[in-house]
């Protein structure tokens, strides 16, 4: 009788653990759906849209500090950088932003401070319109 009794026990026990667990996985999963649906993924900020930001335009490889043993201009050593697979970025002080924008443009504009009008994603901001700075 001893040994019936005995498991028994076992058997509560195990079937309030499975319970416990699968409820656990439920509520998780309940939870993650409900943070997808309501937006709790990294948005863009509402704040930051449509927002100007001034600064050098670069790549994400030299920064602000281009090599001057390649002998290139700001500009020249940029495009290299971008073609070799850097991206373009907008250095504005201590701040770097990458660049997602018309590469046409960008390249055009590369070496010089310009005037960028995007939205900010994190670290990218992506580029509606940029002018050279005057």
């Amino acid at each position: 009788m001893k040994t019936k009794a005995n498991r028994f026990w076992i058997q509560i026990v195990a079937l309030g653990t499975a319970s416990a667990c699968g409820l656990a996985l439920l509520i998780a999963t309940l939870g993650a759906a409900a943070s997808v649906a309501t937006g709790g993924g990294q948005a863009p900020d509402a704040s930051s849209a449509g927002q100007t930001y001034e600064g050098l335009i670069t790549d994400t490889r030299c920064g602000a500090k281009h090599k001057a043993s390649i002998a290139k201009s700001a500009a020249d050593c940029a495009r290299v950088c971008v073609h070799g697979g850097a991206q373009f970025a907008l250095i504005d002080g201590e701040k770097a932003y990458v660049l997602d924008g018309d590469l046409a443009v960008l390249k055009r504009i590369a070496g010089r401070r310009a005037r960028i009008v995007g939205s900010l994603n994190g670290n990218t901001i992506t580029v509606s319109s940029i002018a050279p700075d005057e």
